[in-house]
């Protein structure tokens, strides 16, 4: 984290997982000298560089003509490339750490389990991620009416073009016990099926820039700041349909400024269990969790009457995101509270 040289670096990682951990901020023990400061900055300004430019590069020059080709392998080869794009938050930490020298201590990486004590936040992360998805959904299609398909019209026509044109058709009945399934399994699998994948940005954002940025900024800001950078990253894939789709009015914009706020909301929980704990593995399981089952309440949309993808069912849309707007909400406060009693102490 802060340090003048190499040999403090380790020695002043594990204080600022300590003080994450009990929730303090640099500012209460004097926040660094000036070349702590300075060096920190340093690490924060070549890990986004490093991240954002090879991110931007891969997704821009590779995977957009890879995306839009009706080569259903080059289609194919895309999607498995945006699914690589992940790892690369993690390589920038490897960069950063190699370029200034800063080590990889293993009780300085933030890998650790961590699960004395902290399981509530374990829970959170997993079984509450998912509560809150099913929420969104559910709270939509309560607005919505209109939108919601009993019989599951979109996921029939999902389901029978897996299954190709030659495929047996599904009745109403086998149609419901394989969402129902899908939705189940992705409830308890999805944090660990997603692992690799979210690992990959996860230790990134949680697990290196978040510290950074509690020692740059108050936690509020530091949490804003960061979500802010999270959703910009995703601008290339955005401007290609991805979560919003094309041709909407106010495109790219709207769906940029959408992820921002998507990730800022997601990255404020995110960071919260990342904080409690002094550990990214539970951020990596909510972020697998919302990778998993993000999706479902599509599988109830109507294809009569289209769902509005920046309102719901998804958690993407301001609707289907309710709940983790309102979660959000409160941990950042109750962060805040515990941040501003300690400064008063």
């Amino acid at each position: 984290m802060k340090n003048k040289n190499n040999i403090g670096s380790n020695e002043n990682d594990r204080e600022k997982v300590n003080i994450m951990k009990e929730n303090e901020h640099p500012a209460d023990t004097g926040g660094g000298t000036p070349g702590e400061k300075k060096l920190n900055d340093r690490r924060i300004i070549l890990y986004l560089a490093f991240t954002f430019i090879l991110t931007f590069a891969v997704e821009i020059f590779v995977i957009m003509p890879m995306a839009g080709d009706t080569d259903i392998n080059k289609a194919y080869m895309a999607q498995l490339l945006v699914a690589g794009v992940m790892f690369v938050p993690a390589l920038g930490v490897l960069f950063t750490r190699l370029i200034t020298k800063e080590g990889f201590q293993i009780r300085d990486l933030m890998l650790n389990l961590k699960l004395k004590g902290n399981m509530k936040y374990y829970a959170l992360a997993w079984f509450g991620f998912a509560f809150l998805i099913v929420f969104g959904a559910a709270l939509y299609f309560i607005i919505f009416p209109k939108h919601f398909d009993p019989n599951m019209g979109y996921a029939k026509a999902l389901l029978e073009a897996q299954s190709g044109a030659g495929g047996a058709k599904l009745t109403g009945g086998q149609i419901k016990t394989v969402v129902y399934i899908q939705i189940l399994t992705g409830i308890l699998l999805s944090p660990f099926v997603n692992f690799l994948n979210c690992f990959g940005e996860e230790w990134g954002w949680r697990g290196y820039l978040l510290p950074k940025l509690l020692n740059r900024f108050k936690t509020a800001a530091a949490l804003l700041v960061g979500g802010v950078i999270w959703g910009l990253w995703h601008t290339p894939l955005i401007i290609m349909g991805h979560n919003y789709g094309v041709g909407y009015r106010g495109f790219p914009y709207l769906g940029i400024f959408a992820m921002c706020i998507f990730c800022i909301v997601i990255g404020i929980i995110l960071s919260y269990v990342t904080i409690k704990t002094g550990s990214c593995i539970p951020a990596v399981m909510g972020h697998g969790t919302i990778n998993g089952l993000a999706s479902a309440g599509m599988l109830f949309t109507s294809l009569e009457n289209p769902y509005n993808v920046f309102l719901g069912p998804m958690p993407v849309g301001l609707v289907g995101g309710a709940g983790f707007i309102f979660t959000a909400a409160w941990l950042l406060y109750l962060l805040y509270k515990e941040e501003k009693d300690k400064v008063e102490k």
